[in-house]
């Protein structure tokens, strides 16, 4: 009679990986070299969690106590109080009005004046670069008196959204990303769109504007800080209460603060905070996507 013989298994381990004295030491100093970015993330912190604690207190610390407040002293007493005094959903809708315009201008004459001042060849081409590196570095108060004749006094825009958003249109920050940008794509992309018939128009819609998503999240993003704490052009152009974004709402609150509540300041904080949000959750939305495209792939192969 056969008798039906199994196979012995054997199983092997693997031997458990040993760490040597240089690689202990290099793990200490990647720690040691996180210290000093930690110390930084928290200064920077700081401020914005003093902020949201101060706009949370239902009276005012100034002391140290007061960023390690009792939990059962905090409210919302003071969004209710700034929302009463300034209409926070209207001067919300109008800050978005002023800086989706402002964003949306940027993108269109930007990426225009980018592309004409990278790809294409005119006389006075480095005349017009030339004056646009100009502006970046003069201070924009310089120039508000001239503005404010020229558009509530010429225009006749006074008191509307237009004019509002007109001296903001074409940023030169935002036109010198995309120029860097445009320059930076190969030629042979370029050459072989024209060989192939395509318009400036038609390589710019279709060829280079899907590459410049990088380009385009960070120009929209560093000119959305601007419009949407913008106090002092919005402060002089208008005067309806129904057209004031917030940064200006905030202001005029801060005038009267005497006579708002018992803790004026923390409604103050209470708008500030509400202001900063939408900046806060912007860049932690986009800052992974500030990479650079693969742009070789655009090349005829």
């Amino acid at each position: 009679m056969a008798t039906a013989t199994t196979p012995e298994l054997t199983v092997t381990t693997r031997p458990e990986p040993v760490q040597t004295p240089e690689q202990g030491e290099r793990g200490w100093l990647r720690w040691v070299r996180l210290i000093p970015l930690f110390i930084g993330a928290l200064v920077f912190i700081l401020p914005f969690y003093y902020m949201v604690v101060s706009a949370l207190q239902k009276d005012p610390n100034p002391n140290i106590s007061g960023a390690f407040p009792n939990p059962n002293k905090l409210s919302l007493d003071n969004l209710i109080n700034i929302n009463n005094a300034i209409n926070l959903p209207q001067t919300l809708l109008n800050s978005g009005l002023f800086t989706g315009g402002v964003l949306l201008a940027t993108l269109i004459f930007g990426v225009l004046a980018g592309y004409a001042l990278a790809q294409l060849h005119f006389r006075g081409r480095q005349v017009v670069f030339y004056t646009m590196i100009l502006l970046l570095v003069m201070p924009f108060q310089l120039l508000i008196i001239p503005l404010y004749v020229l558009i509530a006094r010429n225009f006749g825009l006074a008191d509307t959204l237009v004019g509002m958003i007109l001296p903001f249109a074409i940023n030169p920050t935002a036109v010198f990303i995309f120029r860097q940008f445009f320059l930076q794509l190969p030629k042979d992309m370029f050459e072989a769109a024209r060989i192939d018939g395509a318009s400036e128009l038609t390589i710019l819609t279709r060829v280079v504007l899907p590459l410049t998503r990088p380009a385009l999240l960070t120009a929209l993003l560093i000119t959305f800080i601007g419009p949407w704490n913008e106090f002092l052009w919005p402060f002089l152009i208008t005067k309806k209460l129904s057209l004031q974004p917030l940064a200006v709402a905030l202001a005029n609150f801060i005038s009267t603060s005497a006579q708002r509540g018992p803790n004026p300041y923390g409604a103050i904080l209470a708008g500030a905070t509400v202001l900063a949000v939408p900046v806060i959750i912007l860049f932690l939305i986009f800052q992974r996507r500030f990479v650079e495209s693969s742009i070789g792939s655009a090349v005829k192969g």
